[in-house]
């Protein structure tokens, strides 16, 4: 007999189609239910990354945390079984508790007991502004449909202890900013067939910015998707103001000024357009400091480690990455990079991630294929 039987959030009337919490309405594989939290100081000096996702059809649940101090990233992945009660947000000695549902969280890291120098937090993440729906994102290749996600995205601001060995990093708002993203849907994990699909509808070039940032008294979300040609698959502005209306803002343009030599962004400026004045309004972008979601993250094209794969009942992995080097992660210009930036928008200085993406050729950069940088 198959072990079948109700799980706990079965009690509650959430229920969307006539099956168990337990499962899920697709029989997909790459079926998955997930977060990720960015917490950094506005000096630049800590970016700190973490995350948790489940997977229903492979049954696996990991979480990870990353850490950039300086040139050294210092990672927690867990994975495990997953397990019947879905409101258990913990994998090995990660932690994500839900105290006030889209207004409060608490996200921990236990101390390893055998590593002198091992990341571990308890951090509480406060909302400051409503969560916003993002577009919803569709993908295709060929004729069928390989990522559907529906995902919201919040700013505000945590507090807590950040512990690497015996020092501490006090956490405070006013000195640090925190945004969360939250998707569920389809998305592709390891172990995806190829086949025709994969030979004859192969990516020419990629292109991707998602950025959110926080002021004092609004929060900006843009989101741009292209495709080698320019052509828009996604697209996003959107100024949340409490008390006011949301505006959005136009069809967003960024000018990235990218690093000689590489496609490592050191600063951008994003083109708006007030719809009610119809004039342009500029969103400026600093880099303070990058994280590679392709290095301790979990995040494709990374070859350690990615979401979603099976590596066994309580498997825990702690590990440090010297980033200082290219050459040493040569797979990390090819995966999504996350910048913790200082921000302007006409007169306001805030803060935000501008998450960015190019590969292969991207006409309206310059960039002709994988092998090209800026000059």
């Amino acid at each position: 007999m198959p072990d079948d039987r109700p799980v706990p959030l079965d009690e509650y009337p959430v229920h969307q189609v006539p099956l168990s919490m337990k499962h899920v309405a697709t029989g997909d594989r790459n079926a998955y239910d997930r977060c990720i939290f960015h917490l950094f100081d506005h000096e630049g000096r800590a970016l700190l990354i973490l995350g948790l996702g489940v997977y229903p059809n492979t049954g696996v649940i990991d979480a990870y945390a990353t850490l950039r101090i300086g040139d050294t990233l210092h990672a927690v992945r867990a994975s495990d079984a997953l397990g019947d009660d879905r409101m258990d947000l913990s994998v090995g000695p990660l932690r994500i508790l839900v105290e006030e549902p889209l207004r409060r969280l608490r996200l921990t890291c236990a101390a390893d007991p055998d590593g002198a120098g091992a990341l571990a937090f308890d951090l509480i993440w406060h909302a400051d502004f409503p969560a916003l729906w993002e577009p919803h994102h569709l993908q295709r290749r060929g004729g069928r449909l390989t990522l559907e996600g529906r995902r919201f995205v919040q700013a505000g601001h945590c507090a807590g202890t950040i512990r690497l060995g015996g020092d501490e990093i006090p956490v405070t708002a006013g000195e640090w900013t925190a945004t969360r993203d939250r998707s569920w849907g389809v998305r592709p994990i390891p172990g995806e067939e190829g086949g025709r699909l994969a030979e004859e509808f192969a990516t020419d070039g990629f292109h991707w910015i998602w950025c959110p940032v926080r002021f004092d008294d609004r929060f900006l979300m843009v989101i741009t998707q292209e495709d080698a040609d320019g052509y828009r698959t996604l697209n996003d502005a959107t100024l949340v103001r409490p008390g006011g209306p949301d505006r959005q803002l136009g069809w967003p343009r960024a000018d990235v000024t990218y690093r000689s030599g590489t496609r490592h962004p050191e600063s951008a400026v994003i083109h708006l357009t007030d719809p009610l004045t119809h004039k342009p309004v500029e969103l400026g972008v600093e880099v303070l400091t990058s994280l590679p979601l392709a290095v301790g993250a979990g995040y494709p094209p990374a070859d350690d480690w990615q979401h979603g794969t099976w590596r066994g009942r309580s498997w825990c992995e702690r590990r440090s990455y010297d980033l200082s080097d290219p050459a040493a992660h040569p797979l990390a210009a090819y995966g999504v990079i996350d910048h913790a930036a200082r921000c302007t928008l006409e007169g306001r200085v805030g803060h935000g991630i501008f998450e960015h993406g190019t590969f292969g050729r991207h006409d309206p950069s310059g960039f002709t294929g994988f092998g090209s940088v800026a000059p």
